[in-house]
């Protein structure tokens, strides 16, 4: 094995961790724990002669792999977390004791019982780990399809570089190269992941506030701001609770980035919401603010018990159950940066303050 290749993807796997340590992701952490074991095996082929073991270890990779796919993002506390910790670690042990010098051969015989039956169809790792392959490929893209997020898409493709790593078996040089890769794409799914956490938001969908701040720092010299306020938010959340108000506000997001003119919305805070219209005056952009606030006070939001089932059922229960239909409005504020020379915190405050203005006149307006 050339010992370049094998260092870059030591390199990679020790940034891959100290990256997945910095932003609390143990899931990312114990992925790249088990792609060094798989690295390890690859390794450690030679001592492990005969390929009963690495056959083993090849199976235990991609079910791990697998299992970790279903497994929390954040929660050390949490038990799976735990359990996955202690199993791996103890899978790590395991196979370096494996492949120390002193280890006896009947020691090694032990783990051969998993590969037993191997057939020679797929080189180097056998018939019985192609099967754990296809297994543990379907449980991670059925995780994948029940959450389509950067971290279960990485853990896809390393499950398929892991199994393509361990699979070819002659060539040592194209082993480390794929668990190299395997590392990358666990990395890249890290920072996209953090990088969606920090610029967008998780409730509603829409960017946050920082990516807010980053737009309005980018636009050229003329565009419009349009903050919108649920009317009677708190009101509402202390009537129905804050399941219904997480509700509420998911349904005004999804109009809200429906929004024409280009304009494109955020979360700001709390019920309140920002359009931003690039190249546009407030003037233009009245038109298009005013057909989202009609489309959201025609829209009444429905309440449903508190015993409503997580999924919405083909047929409506006997008797309806407990609901309740109540009428949504918001109050919109717009300013632009027309006239005097505006940064774009200041077009924010005029806004802001065109808002509750809108409020004072009565809620569900919308004042520029």
């Amino acid at each position: 094995m050339r010992p370049a290749a094998t260092m870059t993807a030591w390199a990679v796997i020790a940034a891959g961790i100290l990256l997945a340590l910095r932003f609390g992701n143990v899931r990312v952490v114990l992925a790249l724990v088990v792609l060094a074991l798989a690295l390890l095996t690859v390794a450690s082929r030679p001592v492990l002669a005969g390929g009963g073991v690495s056959d083993a270890v090849a199976a235990l990779v991609l079910l791990n792999l697998a299992g970790l796919a279903w497994t929390p993002d954040r929660g050390a506390r949490s038990r799976r977390v735990k359990l996955w910790t202690a199993v791996i670690a103890l899978q790590v042990l395991a196979v370096v004791l494996l492949v120390m010098p002193g280890t006896s051969e009947s020691a090694r015989q032990a783990w051969r019982w998993l590969p037993e039956p191997a057939s020679r169809a797929w080189p180097g790792t056998g018939r019985p780990a192609a099967l754990v392959f296809v297994i543990a490929l379907a449980l991670a893209l059925a995780r994948f399809a029940l959450r389509p997020r950067a971290t279960e898409s990485g853990l896809v493709w390393a499950l398929v570089a892991a199994f393509l790593a361990l699979g070819i078996g002659a060539d040592a040089f194209g082993t480390t190269i794929y668990v190299t890769t395997a590392a990358l794409v666990l990395a890249v799914a890290l920072i996209e992941t953090s990088y969606a956490m920090a610029y967008g938001d998780e409730l509603t969908g829409l960017p946050s506030r920082r990516a807010l701040n980053e737009m309005l720092a980018s636009l050229g010299p003329r565009y419009a701001v349009g903050m919108v306020d649920i009317d009677h938010f708190k009101k509402f959340n202390d009537t129905y609770g804050h399941q219904a108000g997480d509700e509420l506000l998911r349904k005004v997001a999804a109009t809200l980035m429906n929004v024409a003119g280009g304009g494109r919305a955020f979360r700001y805070g709390g019920e309140e919401f920002a359009i931003v219209f690039p190249g546009l005056t407030a003037e233009r952009a009245i038109p298009h603010l005013e057909t989202v606030r009609e489309a959201i006070a025609e829209s009444h939001f429905t309440v449903r018990g508190p015993d409503r089932p997580r999924k919405k059922p083909a047929q409506p229960p006997a008797g309806g159950g407990p609901r309740k239909r109540v009428a949504v409005t918001v109050s919109i504020g717009v300013a632009d940066s027309e006239g005097t020379p505006a940064t774009p915190a200041d077009v924010i405050r005029a806004a802001d303050a065109a808002l509750y203005r809108a409020k004072r006149a009565g809620r569900n307006r919308l004042v520029s």
